[in-house]
């Protein structure tokens, strides 16, 4: 856990939110500012900066995450069907805010192309 960071805060439950999955390993939350009808973030409970920070010992996280956790949100959501984006933003010109690994699960809408 980083003390300043407030994906780490959430998954420890410093900071109230309301999850729509949690495990031993990942927490899915709703995001504040949505970009679509749907729009979950799931992140390791471990503090991991970004995509470029994980090593060896992080592949089975990242294995359970985008191979269990994300279709299954995606089934819950009703967004599995007509499909749905998948973004994790590394780096600032990658556009990420928060330094904690993040996968953001957009549907509900029509995804257009260039993404930004």
């Amino acid at each position: 856990m980083s003390d300043n960071c407030i994906f780490c805060k959430i998954a420890n439950k410093e900071i109230p939110s309301q999850f729509i999955y949690e495990d031993d390993t990942v927490v899915a939350f709703k995001d504040l500012d949505p970009q679509g009808p749907v729009h979950v973030l799931v992140i390791p409970k471990k503090h991991i900066a970004s995509l470029m920070d994980t090593t060896a010992e992080d592949k089975a996280l990242l294995a359970h995450i985008t191979c269990d956790v994300i279709p299954q949100l995606a089934k819950e959501l009703d967004v599995a069907e007509k499909g749905f984006r998948t973004v994790v933003n590394t780096g600032e010109e990658g556009g990420q805010t928060v330094q904690h690994l993040h996968f953001h699960i957009i549907g509900g809408r029509s995804m257009q192309w260039p993404p930004g």
